[in-house]
């Protein structure tokens, strides 16, 4: 079984800044890239950015300059920093991972539950 167990969302006032974490765990044997994306109330979900094995790293347009994908790969985790926060961002924010299981050997893309982030004006 592969997990990804999120954390870092919340309540926060426009301007803030909150950080996210994703963390893979079970039977993977590489990471490739890892994303988030997110899905705002009535709206369809929406990408955000991404980052490569190799650190490479793509946003959507609305979050270029105030948001920061990282990853740690020893710790199969990936990061969304995000600053100068708008109430245009709040959304669940889920993390996808593009793995290959240890055993089988087969690429799998895995999505996270979800966390909450919440901009207030």
């Amino acid at each position: 079984q592969v997990q990804l167990v999120e954390s870092g969302g919340g309540l926060v006032q426009a301007g803030g800044s909150l950080t996210l974490s994703c963390a893979a765990s079970g039977s993977i044997l590489n990471i490739n890239g890892m994303g988030w994306y997110r899905q705002a109330p009535g709206k369809q979900r929406e990408y955000v950015a991404t980052i490569t094995s190799d650190g490479s790293t793509t946003y959507a347009d609305s979050v270029k300059g105030r948001f920061t994908i990282s990853r740690d790969n020893a710790k199969n985790t990936v990061y969304l920093q995000m600053n100068s926060l708008k109430p245009e961002d709040t959304g669940v924010y889920s993390c996808n991972v593009d793995l290959i299981r240890r055993y089988s050997r087969r690429n799998e893309i895995v999505w996270g539950q979800g966390t909450q982030v919440t901009v207030s004006a």
